[in-house]
């Protein structure tokens, strides 16, 4: 991780024991030239008092008090899944917490004298497959309702930026991989770990991916990077692999054989198309590629981490997560 130079900031992180949120609240903790305060929806027995509870997030948060005095804001915290049982327009309930929830938060912050606010958005507003790496200025096209709520939430910020003066940096990572990673590359750690043999040894793609340690870097280095401010980054490791490649890469990292049959993508889709997973074949067959070349030039920033250390730190348990 890149060595701490930050001096004398005061940092509001939201969604502090996610994922993503964890990681960046253990290394900004751990620096005794920051003052950071997480937040989180509710509290348990086992946080204790490490972390405030915010409660739902949505347009009626109340959060003033909670940010009073912070001079940035990190909003890592979203809805990123909704429960297919529950009846609800999944648009509109990822809206409430996304574009809602984030806009009254920038709001109070910006009320507040916050300012810088760091978005953690999503790779989905550029689109869910190309041909050509996505840029951070190509024109937005989001294909899923989550996606949608992140570029609209984007949408709200740029021009609240522009109203109140309050600096904004958008960053919008691919998958994101790291120990205990939860989704896409969960469901993969877990079919490896298994031993199931796999049909997807003949796969050419090319998709970006960002290691946890990377992307938690770049969000440091933008809490007080002058070029970063009212710019729209994208997170990626600089690497990009096939599904094949990275499933051997899991593997490895894990000292498991890779078990993949060369199954022809033209068998796989169609199987795919036929069971209804098109979707499931886009994300495993398709290619997404981004460009990060503005992140590294305007930032003077360059992942610190390969992928290959990447892929071995999900599995090294002496590590501190």
């Amino acid at each position: 991780m890149m060595e701490m130079t930050i001096l004398n900031t005061n940092i509001f992180l939201t969604g502090a024991n996610g994922f993503v949120g964890r990681k960046i609240y253990n290394l900004l903790s751990a620096s005794h030239n920051v003052h950071v305060l997480g937040s989180i929806r509710c509290t348990n027995t086992s946080q204790g008092s490490e972390f405030v509870e915010c409660g739902d997030i949505n347009a009626a948060t109340g959060w003033s008090r909670l940010i009073s005095g912070f001079n940035v804001v990190i909003h890592a915290a979203a809805l990123a899944h909704v429960n297919s049982k529950v009846n609800v327009n999944s648009l509109e309930t990822f809206k409430s917490v996304n574009v809602d929830g984030t806009l009254n938060l920038a709001r109070q912050a910006a009320s507040a004298g916050v300012e810088r606010f760091i978005f953690i958005s999503s790779i989905g507003v550029n689109g869910n497959q190309n041909q050509v790496p996505f840029t951070a200025d190509d024109v937005p096209a989001p294909q899923e309702s989550y996606a949608r709520s992140k570029y609209e939430a984007e949408l709200g910020l740029i021009a609240l930026s522009k109203e109140t003066g309050m600096e904004v940096v958008i960053i919008r990572p691919p998958l994101v991989y790291g120990p205990n990673a939860p989704g896409n590359f969960g469901r993969l750690v877990r079919l490896v770990e298994k031993g199931i043999p796999l049909p997807l040894g003949a796969i050419h793609n090319k998709r970006s991916f960002v290691a946890l340690d990377n992307l938690v870097d770049l969000i440091v280095t933008c809490i007080d990077h002058p070029a970063a401010a009212n710019q729209v980054f994208l997170a990626g490791d600089g690497e990009d692999l096939s599904t094949s490649e990275l499933l051997r890469g899991i593997a490895t990292a894990m000292g498991k054989p890779s078990r993949l049959l060369p199954v022809p993508e033209s068998w796989l889709r169609l199987g795919a198309n036929l069971l209804g997973k098109r979707e499931v074949a886009d994300r495993l067959l398709g290619s997404l590629q981004v460009d990060i070349s503005k992140t590294r030039d305007m930032l003077g920033w360059k992942p610190p981490i390969s992928v290959d250390e990447g892929l071995r730190r999900c599995f090294d348990t002496e590590r501190d997560g």
